[in-house]
């Protein structure tokens, strides 16, 4: 049982780690920012990477994401990837190389848009999709990026950082071979693929190229914050191809979103709205999924509630995954979420009026905590 250092509150669902409660950090977040900012630098220095945002008067401008680095010689960018030697303006991320892994992932997987895209329905056969069904058969490039332009304290993927600094690269020409006659999509995560976006976009071009008038969906899965013109080259190749863009917003109260990724959420709310403008050109399948992990004690029904509003608002019709919390890197410490956490979250969001709502990890649902 944690219990919040400022009001005193004890729960089970208050993090140690935070130190915490959500109600004291939304009301009295200017005097608790700097212990945040304090715990998040620390764990960034556990693995070597920019404790922040570098700032370097004369510096070199990164555009890739909302950090806005400005790198000096010899120092990177918060992602880590992005750096700057020998006068270099920036290297790192470059559209030739990429420090990533891949594997292939039989279809249907377990993906964010799979209850709604043509790999896990046949939604948009036989134009977007191989089978009128699950693509049984067939199967998914996954691209793990190791660098990410945020600092998730309960990361899924925490293990990137250990690689981000490496110096392996794997050419976008290389990886764009990987795909074959089995291929029915390509989708880069990670981390999250944005400080090294040059990269997929390039490999992504090559591959359909390779693919020819066969279907080749490229799909995205992103903390949303990336910066124009790059967001419309992704989008462009999604709509094109039959993919998507799944965003994961992790929290609609932006001092609920620093607290728990060391970063604002506006970016991610901005992209949004711009993919948003995009689906009546691509109804089905759906080219924008909105994902949120329910973290408990911290993305709560209200989270869901102000996050689904602003959906609602945009398009009801955009797909929305409410993922099960496992306790995960800094945040080891709290429950994982409960089947009445879930199912009510679930329903405040169709009460704000989204339609296609789905709760996902359903094996991760605990009993009521």
């Amino acid at each position: 049982m944690g219990q919040c250092r400022r009001c005193g509150r004890s729960a089970r669902v208050v993090s140690k780690t935070l130190g915490y409660c959500k109600q004291c950090i939304v009301r009295v977040f200017p005097q608790l920012r700097p212990h945040l900012e304090a715990l998040h630098r620390r764990t960034r220095r556990l693995y070597g990477l920019p404790e922040e945002p570098p700032r370097a008067s004369g510096g070199a401008l990164c555009p890739l994401c909302h950090q806005r680095c400005r790198i000096a010689e010899g120092g990177r960018g918060y992602c880590g990837v992005r750096y700057r030697e020998e006068g270099r303006v920036i290297k790192g991320g470059r559209p030739h190389e990429g420090n990533l892994s891949w594997y292939f992932d039989p279809l249907p997987t377990n993906c964010v848009a799979d209850f709604v895209c043509p790999g896990g329905t046949g939604c948009g056969y036989p134009r977007y999709a191989m089978l009128p069904g699950p693509e049984y058969g067939y199967r998914n490039l996954a691209v793990f990026y190791h660098a990410c332009s945020f600092n998730c304290l309960y990361c899924q993927n925490a293990h990137f950082r250990q690689e981000t600094l490496s110096a392996r690269r794997i050419p976008a020409r290389e990886l764009a071979e990987a795909v074959d006659s089995r291929t029915s999509c390509i989708c880069y995560f990670g981390g999250d693929p944005t400080p090294q976006v040059l990269h997929a976009l390039t490999t992504s071009k090559l591959a359909l190229q390779r693919a020819g008038n066969r279907i080749l969906r490229i799909c995205w899965e992103t903390n949303g914050a990336i910066r124009e013109p790059l967001l419309q080259a992704m989008a462009r190749l999604s709509l094109q191809s039959g993919g998507c863009i799944k965003v994961d917003l992790k929290a609609w109260t932006e001092e609920v979103h620093w607290a728990l990724c060391g970063t604002s959420n506006q970016r991610t709310l901005q992209t949004i709205q711009k993919l948003a403008q995009w689906i009546p050109q691509r109804p089905e399948p759906p080219p924008l999924i909105i994902s949120t992990t329910l973290v408990p004690g911290y993305v709560d029904e209200e989270e869901i509630r102000g996050i689904a509003r602003f959906l609602a608002r945009l398009n009801p019709e955009i797909p929305y995954r409410l993922l099960a919390f496992h306790p995960q890197f800094f945040l080891r410490d709290l429950p994982t979420t409960s089947r009445d956490h879930a199912h009510r979250c679930k329903e405040a969001a169709q009460r704000e009026g989204l339609i296609r709502v789905e709760i996902g990890n359903l094996h991760l649902l605990s009993e009521n905590y």
